[in-house]
């Protein structure tokens, strides 16, 4: 929301009141409370009539300051009136009180307030200035209307980017934009979104955190093109500045502050087919395709049902439509006898039509108008409701339903919906609406996950979750949502992952192929090569159904080629989930994550790394045409062995089989012996692939078991001519040398050339090698 005339004047209706000079410093255990008026005092008369800005400052962990505004500090706000944070203490702190300045040290980030009139906030991390605000930038704003807002500006440095905010689907690079916080049901081609976060990241190595589930407003250097600004209305404003060493760290300190992402089960990891929404199915029809792909030799490891396993007119009522699937249970047996887990689709709101209306209506589990009525309107479903969940007696109601659906054989629910939540309305624990409507989600999400992981166990419970806010991240898998059957929005998906991923979510997919209209056969099978290289891979869509020889046999092998990749890749992508949900990291990271010194990596949105070592770009033209970066060092293609030299752009022509797939120097990248699943151990029979290891570098890396636990550990070190590789235990694995095409000796194994590389076997009972190049 913009409160400024250019640069010198102040909008028509809003009087700006800034901190001018400190009056008074409280220190009080681990927090200041500074006292800042908003002129210069000239006497003590002035201080009748005169407003003061409150301002504290805590930390409530390392590294982590929390900076609280207030003008009228009294006035009540309703629930939600934050986020639902883990850690609301005071950790330790050191406190600087002096004549020129007062501070306030969480680990190695500072916030020094200046005494002398005009009042500058500074914030550091370890010396080195993140970011600040002074002069006419912290302020409260009356309004005429009497509608204020609290508002920040906090500075944006010559070079600096902005990143995150959600999942954006406009530019990767925020700079320049407005950005509502406010979860809309928009698609992928706008400025909406389905995920609303209000936190952001920069190139400067430092996050700041909006604790407002409410609008948040973000004028990113756009109001003022130095600045950042956030503001939301009220007499108050909360946000966290969070400091690091590094990106990754600054995300490590978000999530342990908002909640750190669940790891999904090892088989959500595999390819997921669906029904699609309006085509025509039954069993035969969903046995048809899931034959087929079996008769194909294409791994399926989830079958998913969309709207239509309910009757049209009365979604949800959680009933199987009997004209069309008259033995559910037992179709759902049969269906998992073939090995596949089955997820189905819900949202949270009930049709009139619905026999579950009228138990709502009666027992008060559907959100209410002013006037005791239920909430109802037509769009998407014929006078639906919308289940409060603020009511622990609807919670468990919306769950019962979904238990006896896990009972029947579902294994996972797909979570549509949860972003048109109106705000004329009444929830059962006199939460606020306007707050309520991007956290409604959360409460959403969190009903159906805790279902799962209580019938299923924990570490089995996930998603596939369209909507989200602050928080979301604990409750995976999450969508990119409705997009189009274009290279453009294959483009756009990708710049929503990835800047989801940089608000602290682990885990996302998208419809392979495109959601609206139907993909040619060119884009679906060059959208296969990216879903298949993503942390989550489905193919779904909405008039057609997405089996690949429906679109040409040659779609046929690219689907097997790129499922079957990522199935032997498993040992690699499960150990880096394991890692994202330790860390708080996402899998598919943008460039800058893992180079932030590049700063080319900064504006790089059509390629990202999948894990720590692997980069992955996808061609987005008929042509195959492929226009990447490499950052500096030296890189080996995946796929072909080939060697290249980074710190440059290439561009390329790959067919349909590939595509750019690198493998950074000093890396092991573990391979599976099965490629026909997700789930398998994978340390049986693993290839550890060593790529371009360095004189006096290292690597290392951890194979996880299926419940996220280290299994085998291995690494490899150089010296000069010398590679000495060590592995956990003797248990059936290999070493593979990429793009090495002989070496001297081996002490503790042996050795063979391939057309990969050398492959080293250690001896019986062996848990070293020392290679001799």
């Amino acid at each position: 929301m913009k409160f400024s005339n250019g640069y010198w004047m102040t909008r028509e209706g809003y009087e700006v009141l800034s901190p001018y000079e400190i009056h008074d410093v409280r220190v009080s255990g681990n927090s200041i409370t500074v006292f800042a008026t908003h002129r210069h005092l000239e006497h003590r008369g002035n201080t009748l009539n005169e407003p003061l800005m409150t301002m504290e400052f805590s930390s409530p962990m390392k590294d982590i300051i929390r900076a609280r505004f207030y003008h009228h500090k009294g006035r009540r706000r309703a629930a939600p009136d934050s986020f639902d944070l883990l850690a609301n203490g005071n950790a330790p702190v050191v406190i600087d009180n002096n004549d020129e300045f007062v501070s306030l040290t969480s680990g190695d980030t500072t916030v020094k307030i200046t005494k002398a009139h005009p009042v500058v906030i500074t914030y550091t991390h370890k010396g080195r200035v993140l970011t600040g605000s002074g002069t006419r930038q912290t302020a409260f704003v009356r309004a005429q209307d009497g509608k204020h807002h609290f508002r920040e500006q906090l500075n944006l440095a010559v070079g600096e980017t902005v990143y995150g905010l959600g999942e954006r689907f406009s530019a990767f690079v925020k700079n320049g934009q407005v950005v509502d916080i406010w979860n809309e049901d928009g698609g992928t081609a706008s400025e909406q979104a389905y995920k609303n976060v209000p936190f952001y990241v920069t190139n400067r190595g430092y996050g700041v955190f909006v604790n407002h589930p409410e609008l948040v407003s973000f004028e990113v250097a756009s109001e003022k093109v130095s600045k950042n600004q956030f503001s939301v209305a009220g007499e108050q404003l909360e946000y966290y500045l969070i400091g690091g060493d590094s990106l990754k760290d600054v995300l490590g300190g978000y999530t342990s502050l908002t909640g750190k992402p669940a790891l999904p089960p090892a088989w959500t990891f595999g390819l997921w087919l669906t029904t699609s929404f309006t085509t025509n199915y039954d069993e035969e029809t969903v046995n048809s395709f899931i034959d087929g792909m079996a008769e194909r030799d294409l791994p399926l490891a989830v079958f998913h049902f969309d709207c239509f396993w309910m009757k049209e007119y009365q979604w949800c009522d959680f009933e199987w439509d009997e004209r069309v699937f008259p033995d559910p249970k037992g179709m759902l047996e049969r269906l998992k006898a073939k090995g596949l887990k089955i997820c189905v689709w819900i949202n949270p709101y009930i049709a009139q039509r619905s026999p579950l209306f009228d138990e709502g209506m009666e027992n008060g589990y559907l959100l209410k108008r002013p006037d005791g009525s239920v909430w109802q309107w037509d769009m998407w479903q014929y006078g639906m409701g919308i289940v409060d969940f603020t009511n622990p007696a609807a919670c468990k109601w919306f769950g019962d339903k979904l238990r006896a659906l896990v009972d029947m054989g579902v294994d996972s629910f797909k979570t549509d919906f949860g972003e048109r939540i109106p705000t004329d309305v009444v929830y059962f624990d006199g939460s606020d609406p306007m707050q309520m409507h991007n956290y409604y989600t959360q409460l959403y999400n969190k009903v159906v996950f805790e279902v799962l992981e209580e019938k299923l166990g924990q570490g089995q419970a996930a998603l596939f979750a369209r909507s989200a806010t602050a928080g979301g991240q604990q409750f995976p898998v999450h969508w990119g949502g409705d997009c189009e059957a274009t290279f453009e929005s294959m483009a756009e998906s990708l710049r929503g992952g990835l800047s989801l991923g940089l608000s602290g979510f682990g885990f996302w997919s998208h419809d392979i192929g495109g959601f609206e209209q139907s993909a040619t056969p060119d884009l679906y099978k060059r959208w296969v090569a990216f879903g298949l290289l993503s942390s989550h891979s489905r193919l779904h869509g909405s008039t057609s159904y997405r089996v690949p020889w429906l679109f040409d046999e040659e779609a046929v092998h690219v689907l097997r080629r790129f499922t079957k990749l990522k199935l032997s890749l498993m040992p690699y992508l499960f150990g880096q989930a394991v890692q994202s949900s330790r860390l708080g990291l996402p899998m598919m990271r943008a460039m800058l994550l893992e180079f932030p010194g590049d700063r080319t990596a900064d504006y790089l949105d059509r390629q990202y790394m999948l894990g720590d070592s692997l980069l992955v770009a996808p061609i987005f033209n008929e042509q195959g045409q492929s226009a990447y970066y490499l950052p500096q060092g030296q890189w080996t293609h995946f796929l072909t062995g080939e060697k290249a030299q980074g710190g440059t752009w290439r561009d390329e022509t790959y067919d349909y089989f590939g595509l750019p797939l690198f493998v950074k120097e000093n890396s092991i990248i573990p391979v599976g012996a099965t490629n026909d699943r997700p789930e398998y151990d994978y340390s049986e029979g693993v290839a550890f692939h060593v790529f371009e290891l360095q004189d006096g570098a290292s690597a290392s890396v951890r194979l996880p078991d299926l419940q996220g636990a280290d299994k085998l550990q291995a690494s490899a070190s150089r010296s000069g001519g010398t590679i000495a590789f060590e592995a956990s235990d003797s248990t059936g694995w290999s070493v593979v040398l990429r793009g090495v095409s002989s070496v001297a000796g081996v002490t503790g194994g042996t050795f063979e050339t391939s057309e990969q590389g050398v492959v080293v076997r250690p001896e019986s009972g062996a848990t070293k090698l020392s290679i001799q190049l």
